[in-house]
């Protein structure tokens, strides 16, 4: 299909970046730009722009008299977002519980009633789309822009490392649990006990990642 030319390294960026978090174009592919060109059906100068915009993203990487390639994220790498991630995240669930409505808590009720029911079937994609959704709202019931958007980009290059920390043994449960005791705070509206939650949620995510990790390269040992 051929892309429309409004906003077209953008469309192409986005296209990209699906292909990226689907698998098609994995870490380390190198990102030939004459292939990808005739591809989309477009010139190189908006995919050289599209390429731009995911570098900036930290999805790829340029490498002089290379080109670029998909980027691959390292233990090191998610040790030093990990943090971050759990600061500004745990910003949002402080002001959020500032912030949040009756309205807003009871919305907030649906999304973990379809978590905690999602946990209880092993339903682990559901369960993923219903936290996700949580995160956002929360997101957004902080009001700040700014928090927003480095979250999101800090997010794109997590997702980028395909782990699934959920898989690790004994995190799903571990992870409602973390999530109920955030709701709770939220519903108290104590802002130091949902920064609180939240940290310790983003903080337990990353130790199950890295269990995860250590089980996958164990079994590549053997």
């Amino acid at each position: 299909m051929r892309l429309v030319p409004n906003s077209l390294h953008d469309e192409v960026a986005a296209q990209l970046r699906d292909r990226i978090f689907a698998g098609e174009l994995m870490p380390g592919t190198f990102l030939d730009e004459a292939r990808l060109a005739e591809q989309l059906q477009i010139s190189r100068t908006p995919l050289r722009e599209a390429l731009k915009v995911l570098t900036a993203e930290g999805l790829v990487r340029h490498e002089p008299r290379r080109g670029c390639f998909v980027n691959e994220v390292t233990e090191q790498d998610l040790d030093e977002i990990f943090p971050v991630l759990a600061l500004l995240e745990g910003r949002c669930a402080r002001e959020a519980a500032t912030n949040a409505t009756d309205a807003d808590l009871q919305e907030l009720e649906i999304l973990h009633d379809k978590l905690n029911r999602h946990a209880k079937a092993r339903r682990i994609n559901d369960y993923y789309a219903a936290n996700f959704a949580i995160h956002e709202a929360i997101i957004t019931l902080a009001n700040n822009r700014w928090l927003a958007l480095v979250i999101s980009d800090l997010r794109k290059i997590v997702k980028l490392a395909r782990l699934q920390q959920l898989h690790a043994p004994g995190r799903l449960d571990q992870s409602l649990s973390e999530h109920m005791a955030l709701f709770a705070a939220l519903k108290a509206r104590d802002p130091e006990g949902a920064e609180a939650a939240m940290r310790t949620h983003l903080t337990r995510q990353r130790e199950a990642l890295r269990a995860l990790a250590r089980n996958q390269k164990s079994r590549l040992v053997q």
